[in-house]
């Protein structure tokens, strides 16, 4: 584990965790197994697969933010990371397999810092296709808050277009 990285990450997350030591090591191993560096823009894009506190090392470490458009969130609440380089095409899926044999926190998170990577994680190809770069849309605005979103985000409802906090959707239950 690269001391340098795992400092840069607390610093920016706030406090140690396993969760966070998750993150470290899969930047490490994706950084290895694809020889990638923090990204300037849109070149790494970062699927993860849920919101917990390793999506704060892939901000710090690899550059991945929701608002650069490179780091995008899939809510399945699995330990899993998705990345994609765009320049080459090249992609890569880890799964953080747990860590079922040790109970101390401490212990976990040393092992999950130290522990050989292919005994923390899974790797494979992602069962999805690279998404489309980041646009730029049209914002529009409500015809009832008379707040601006956008044009995506909105919602023909009643002849009226509408934000998703003024929505009311019909569902009926299902």
């Amino acid at each position: 584990m690269d001391k340098k990285l795992w400092e840069k990450a607390v610093e920016f997350h706030g406090h140690e965790c396993p969760g966070l030591a998750i993150g470290v090591r899969a930047c490490e191993a994706i950084m290895e197994k694809m020889g990638i560096t923090c990204a300037k823009d849109e070149e790494i894009v970062c699927i993860t697969e849920n919101d917990a506190c390793g999506v704060d090392a892939i901000q710090s470490l690899l550059g991945c933010s929701i608002g650069k458009g490179n780091l995008i969130y899939r809510g399945t609440g699995k330990q899993a990371f998705s990345f994609f380089n765009r320049k080459n095409g090249e992609k890569l899926r880890l799964y953080f397999k747990g860590v079922s044999n040790v109970e101390d926190r401490d212990a976990k998170q040393k092992f999950i810092l130290e522990g050989p990577i292919d005994e923390i994680f899974d790797f494979s190809v992602p069962k999805f296709d690279l998404p489309e770069e980041a646009r730029i849309f049209t914002s529009i605005e409500c015809d009832c808050c008379k707040e601006k979103a956008p044009e995506h985000k909105m919602h023909l409802q009643g002849g009226k277009t509408v934000c998703e906090d003024c929505f009311n959707p019909y569902n009926r239950g299902w």
